[in-house]
């Protein structure tokens, strides 16, 4: 089983639709705010390091199962945790929780593709990226 990383962000009121909550579609978001922040920070590969070895990450499915809302003065806590890696593949479960109560906000599961800079295809993912991703 793969480590669990949690990252907090900050409501903006431009996240904030004409319902008076966030709008769904920044949950993506959110989501990848806290990737890009525990790529560096927990997996110590930062996403320069793909980008200089020829890589980058794109989101090939996602899946997201709203449970309630978030509002502006909420903190949203971010948790993420790798499923499993197939290929050129790694399967992301993601919680979204609101942070005052730690009840979840939103739930899913991400499929990133690593692609080659330079052509633009599925590469499979190296073995020492997998080994820096297994914590």
């Amino acid at each position: 089983m793969y480590s669990k990383f949690k990252s907090e962000i900050t409501i903006r009121p431009d996240d904030i639709d004409m319902n008076n909550h966030v709008h769904y579609s920044k949950y993506l978001d959110y989501l990848l705010a806290a990737r890009f922040e525990q790529m560096e920070r927990d997996y110590k590969v930062a996403m320069s390091e793909f980008i200089k070895l020829g890589y980058s990450w794109v989101a090939s499915k996602a899946e997201i199962e709203f449970k309630r809302a978030l509002v502006l003065k909420d903190t949203a806590v971010v948790e993420t945790q790798i499923e499993s890696y197939n290929g050129a593949q790694v399967y992301v479960n993601f919680w979204i929780y609101k942070k005052d109560s730690m009840k979840i906000a939103a739930e899913g599961k991400v499929i990133y593709t690593m692609v080659s800079i330079k052509t633009g295809r599925p590469v499979r993912i190296p073995e020492e990226i997998i080994e820096k991703y297994s914590v």
